[in-house]
């Protein structure tokens, strides 16, 4: 049972079935984690459990642990063989007697270098150590004993010996402090309320600190004030806007609390902004990590600042939602994540100075979930997790975005009161326990009065994106047709919908404007997939008019436009921001299923996108006719649009007036210049001035990739401002320098994972050593597919799943073109990777689901070309 990291869900089942945890006592040694080179550190852990032998059926239970040895396991104060009870990734609970138990163990866990684990990080800046934890889904395990799956819920009390100037926290406050020699100390944290192990936290280092405090009230209680700190680097300090964050924070806690009217159950609420993060944040309560990318110590658009403030509003609602009451397995993830994913949005909006919350999801956040709702792999929002590295791949647009669109969804169908009222019903029967689909529905079905089952069948518990056209039949009348299919069963999906149907025209000004959005409830058995929309009038003469199926974005469809629509959209502006959000999606859909060339839709890119005012927006489409240039052209027409794509982003870089837009087109520039070198000129001379640090390591790594800068520049930048995030940027330069020798060398460390004198690369070093080999106009990486193919599952054996992940997906070669008369399956790339599926039938599910989708991906791209030609 302790031989696989890869727990499944049967053997946690049986744990939950047998085993109950009433508390965990954890002491982490980090005396000597500053000194250079520190590996590993030692850990003691004392856990009281209760164990049924009946439920278990005889069987040897057994705790979580994938660390570098184990010295001591102590049963009842019976010293076990720890060289018998420990395994590869567990330790074996032999005479564990009926009822109460005292587990002791003695261990030494491992540093982290890839963000799973107790990470430690060594700033270039300053030579001090950072150490942080992120476990979810299940890392809680390479720190201490655990068992780590979310339905064994305890207490837990942790203790950090480390140096006295260092920050020491946890998810409790600081209970008391002992000096011990030699400027360390030994800090106690008070016992946690009962929660997952997948949320306990640690951090230590000499992070800077402000803090602040947050007074308020839920509905019908007295007032309570909560402990505020936010910390990041002392490198970063002079960067930190922590007042913004405190602001934010404070709106958010005044939001949630009048929201769900239950007060925050965890105490303190410290926000810790940590290097080399692999995610954008996770919602440890009392100690919550967020990627340091969120600290703008470069230029920064509003739409960054917004998508922080979504970023800790959405682990905010994760305090309730995921923390308070939790799945029970990864089945139902989507029950924290989809709701934290709709209330990020939702408080962005309604608590905060932000106004563009609900646009931005509608054209990038959703724009995720549809991307990976027609991939081969996409499954129900409630999804099958039969074990860890499946859950560990079901983070995605599903559950996240494509969750939140349902969920917006369901708002719109039982009514804005009736699910507020649900959320506040379902944390009050659930506090700190753990719940199901069957316990939310059960819920609102009590508030809402109705039969939810029918809902949740064909939301939640089917796969595929429901596509939605409106066509418009002789008499002149409007319907909204409505079709799609369940990708993992084939069969037809139809599912109702309460939406609105909005008319534009064009205005006086040379602008599309509303002049009619009426409602419409789509009936999923309606005759042909038809729902006529009686009262919306188009104009009686011959001009530019837009239907939109989706007004006001209530709904989660990709919408495939008429063809005057289209005409009308790539012609003139929109004036209405969700509208115009919402059609620019709709394009973008269009140019990945092959029914609008990508050279228009990357012309009005330049001519309407640029001048579009939500910068969330403008990101967006700049990002999206890059790979419409890179992945959707076909080969010969590929150069002539990439030319007029980077020309068009040099003008307007060259004529507009610094901002966002402005900087948005630039970062777009330096990127499309990786693999286009029309304008590396360009970015050559625009380098002599610019002071901004990540724009001068984009435009060195473009010309790098074209031989227009050597080593020596390289190395003389790094030198100028030795930085972490120069640190990574230089990496990639290197890698992306166009020779035979660079290019070997750069795979050999991805494949291996360490750099060349065999040190381990980081997650981002690793990552950046992906993107350098792949940034190759010259073609150097051409006839690597096939070790690529062959060093597979040798690379997923050798590696952690999340760096694993990075190597195998980044450096699948989907960027290809097609022959005159060559069909998409024809391809070789296509055959080599459906005879890698083919061949490769036992591989691990985790690993194929990647080249599945990497497959797929290329198909559409290669489809694409061919609808153009």
């Amino acid at each position: 049972m302790t031989e696989t990291e890869n727990l499944s869900r049967r053997l946690a089942a049986y744990r939950s079935s047998c085993i109950s945890v009433s508390s965990y006592t954890v002491h982490v040694n980090l005396s000597s984690a500053a000194e250079e080179g520190a590996t590993a550190y030692p850990v003691s852990t004392r856990v009281e459990l209760e164990f049924d032998s009946v439920a278990g059926h005889g069987s040897v239970p057994f705790l979580d642990y994938i660390g570098v040895s184990v010295s001591s396991v102590r049963i009842n104060g019976v010293e076990r063989d720890a060289a018998e009870a420990a395994g590869a990734a567990g330790i074996s609970l032999e005479g564990l007697a009926d009822g109460a138990n005292v587990v002791e163990i003695e261990s030494v866990s491992r540093y982290s270098r890839s963000g799973e684990g107790l990470h430690r990080f060594v700033d270039p800046s300053d030579g001090s150590v950072y150490l942080y934890t992120q476990y979810e889904p299940a890392d809680c395990r390479r720190v201490f004993p655990v068992f780590d799956q979310p339905d064994i819920k305890a207490r837990f009390r942790f203790s950090l010996t480390g140096p006295e100037s260092w920050q020491l926290r946890s998810n409790g406050p600081e209970l008391s402090r002992e000096q011990l020699s030699d400027g360390l100390v030994r800090v106690d944290f008070a016992e946690t309320e009962v929660m997952s192990s997948y949320i306990t936290a640690l951090l230590a280092g000499p992070y800077h600190l402000v803090t602040d405090s947050w007074s308020g009230l839920t509905p019908g209680s007295d007032d309570f004030t909560i402990d505020l700190a936010v910390l990041c680097r002392a490198s970063l300090a002079e960067y930190f806007d922590a007042e913004e964050i405190l602001k934010l924070t404070k709106q958010g806690l005044d939001f949630f609390h009048r929201e769900f009217n239950y007060p925050y159950p965890w105490g303190k609420y410290d926000q810790v902004f940590v290097p080399e993060y692999n995610l954008g944040a996770m919602e440890n309560p009392g100690l919550v990590t967020f990627t340091e990318k969120y600290v703008f110590d470069t230029g920064a658009t509003e739409a960054q600042h917004e998508t922080r403030a979504n970023t800790l509003l959405h682990e905010m609602a994760h305090m309730w939602f995921g923390d308070l009451v939790t799945m029970r397995w990864w089945d139902d993830l989507w029950l924290k994540e989809s709701f934290a994913d709709y209330m990020g949005s939702y408080a962005v909006d309604a608590a905060t100075d932000f106004s563009t919350a609900w646009v931005a999801f509608a054209n990038s956040r959703k724009g995720w979930a549809y991307v990976q709702d027609q991939l081969p792999t996409t499954h129900p929002i409630v999804a099958d997790i039969p074990d860890l590295e499946a859950a560990d791949q079901n983070f995605d647009g599903i559950t996240y975005a494509k969750g939140a669109s349902v969920l917006k969804q369901l708002a719109a169908y039982a009514g804005a009161e009736a699910f507020r009222e649900a959320a506040r019903q379902y944390f009050a029967r659930f506090a700190f326990g753990n719940a199901t689909l069957e316990d939310f529905l059960n819920v609102l079905e009590d508030v809402t009065g109705k039969n939810m089952r029918n809902w949740s069948a064909a939301w939640l518990q089917t796969s595929g994106i429901p596509v939605l056209k409106a066509p418009v039949d002789d008499t002149g009348l409007i319907h909204v047709h409505q079709s799609g299919t369940d990708p993992a069963t084939g069969e037809p999906i139809s599912r109702p919908h309460v939406i609105r149907v909005g008319l534009f025209t064009l205005d006086g000004t040379g602008t599309l404007s509303r002049v009619q959005s009426v409602p419409a409830e789509l009936d999923p058995q309606a005759p042909e997939g038809l729902t006529p929309v009686p009262g919306l009038q188009l104009p009686g003469e011959e001009t530019p008019r837009l239907i939109l199926p989706n007004d006001e974005d209530l709904t989660y469809a990709k919408v495939i436009l008429d063809s005057a629509s289209v005409e009308a959209a790539l012609t003139y502006p929109i004036g209405d921001p969700l509208a115009r959000a919402t059609v620019w999606a709709s394009l973008w859909s269009m140019v990945r299923d092959g029914l609008l060339a990508a050279d228009r839709y990357v012309d009005a890119v330049l001519r309407l996108g640029l001048q579009i005012p939500e910068v969330a927006v403008v990101q967006s489409l700049l990002r999206q006719a890059n790979q419409a240039c890179e992945l959707y052209t076909p080969a010969n027409r590929q150069d002539e649009l990439e030319t007029q794509f980077a020309s068009g982003l040099a003008d307007f870089i060259a004529q507009a007036e610094p901002g966002d837009a402005k900087l948005a087109a630039t970062r777009t520039l330096a990127a499309v210049s990786r693999r286009h070198g029309s304008q590396v000129a360009y970015l050559q001379s625009q380098l002599i001035s610019e002071e901004d640090e990540e724009l001068r390591w984009a435009f060195l790594q473009a010309l790098a990739s074209h031989g227009r800068v050597d080593r020596e520049e390289l190395d003389a930048e790094i030198s100028r401002r030795t930085t972490a995030r120069g640190n990574i940027a230089h990496r990639l330069a290197l890698a992306a320098r166009p020779h035979r020798e660079v290019k070997d060398a750069a795979l050999r460390q991805a494949m291996v994972g360490t750099d060349d004198d065999g040190v381990e690369l980081s997650n981002d070093h690793l990552t950046a050593t992906v993107e350098g080999f792949s940034a190759d106009p010259q073609g150097l990486t051409t006839g690597y597919e096939e070790e690529y193919f062959t060093s597979l599952t040798g690379v997923w054996e050798r590696m952690s799943q999340g760096q694993a992940t990075r190597v195998v997906g980044g450096l699948f070669p989907g960027t290809q073109h097609l022959e005159q008369g060559q069909e998409p399956e024809d391809h070789p790339m296509a055959q080599m990777t459906r005879r890698w599926l083919l061949e490769n039938a036992s591989a691990p599910a985790a690993l194929r689901r990647i080249i599945s989708e990497e497959e797929d991906q290329l198909l559409r791209s290669l489809g694409a070309q061919q609808a153009a030609t």
